[in-house]
């Protein structure tokens, strides 16, 4: 049986970091043996030159590691042999750090036998699988698998259990000018505000934009009315040349002199000698008072 066109169409458009990780039969450490993990000593594991996570939370690196120093390291890094004795961090590069700030020696780790495109995926998948990269990591990273693993939309989406259009929402995110990709990767401004401002064609004209949603902390639905506002000015314009014109004199004439004979706001709105008089009130007293004067008459 050839099983070579199922394991290929397995490692193409399966989910999960399982189907990154082919199983090479070169020798492995007796301790990597069925995948079984081993303590390793955190100075002999180097960090991970594909890592694409640019910022880390120094907060919550230091509550992992409280978790760490008082329950232990409860699911193992992936590491891989290199070719120096040392090993390198493929997945779990948060717990590692943290394990170092809650002054551990060692770390469980899987040994994995991959190559450097290999290992570099993993990293990207299994970063893109959880919850806390920036909108604009994730972004970079889609882009990374993009253009270094010639993946469609459809097949990074299947790789990181997302839908398509979300992969397409966070490519979109790199048309930002930097400077709002700053402001989004800082958190000063959310994927939604992003998402508005991507409506506004001009760099510059986005650019005032961010600073001025930031600026006011605008919500995400204020946000998207405001840049409509932005690209589409001739609204007010439009609304302006609708208005009717000014009434003329008699109009005005009669408005006023119903207006002293009520005692109220009188508003005559006059087409061509066809219109409506609009009465305005502010107490039902008011109201009652103009019924029986009606009524009277």
């Amino acid at each position: 049986m050839n099983t070579t066109a199922p394991d290929t169409k397995r490692r193409a458009l399966g989910k999960g970091l399982d189907s990154l990780l082919p199983r090479v039969h070169a020798t492995p450490a007796p301790e990597a043996e069925g995948g079984k993990p081993r303590e390793i000593p955190l100075d002999q594991i180097d960090q991970n030159p594909f890592q694409t996570r640019s910022q880390v939370n120094q907060d919550q690196l230091a509550e992992l590691a409280a978790s760490i120093a008082a329950n232990g390291v409860v699911q193992p890094v992936l590491v891989r042999p290199l070719a120096s004795g040392r090993f390198q961090i493929i997945a779990g590069e948060r717990r590692w750090r943290a394990s170092q700030m809650a002054g551990k020696t060692t770390v469980p780790a899987i040994l994995r036998q991959v190559s450097d495109e290999q290992a570099m995926e993993i990293t990207i998948v299994e970063n893109l699988q959880r919850a806390d990269l920036n909108p604009i990591e994730q972004a970079r990273a889609f882009e990374r698998l993009s253009r270094e693993f010639h993946m469609t939309q459809e097949q990074m989406a299947q790789r990181t259990g997302k839908d398509r259009a979300t992969v397409a929402n966070f490519l979109r995110l790199l048309k930002l000018p930097s400077s709002v990709q700053a402001r989004v990767e800082s958190g000063e401004l959310t994927f939604g505000h992003a998402r508005a401002l991507l409506a506004i064609e001009q760099a510059e004209a986005m650019e005032k934009a961010a600073q001025r949603v930031a600026t006011l902390s605008l919500s995400v639905r204020q946000t998207e009315s405001y840049v409509q506002g932005l690209i589409d000015p001739s609204r007010k314009a439009k609304r302006g040349a609708k208005e009717p014109p000014p009434a003329d004199p008699n109009v005005l004439d009669a408005q006023e002199r119903l207006q002293r004979a009520l005692g109220l706001k009188v508003t005559i709105e006059d087409h061509n000698g066809r219109g409506k008089v609009i009465i305005e009130y502010a107490r039902l007293e008011d109201f009652d008072t103009l019924m029986d004067r009606f009524a009277a008459e």
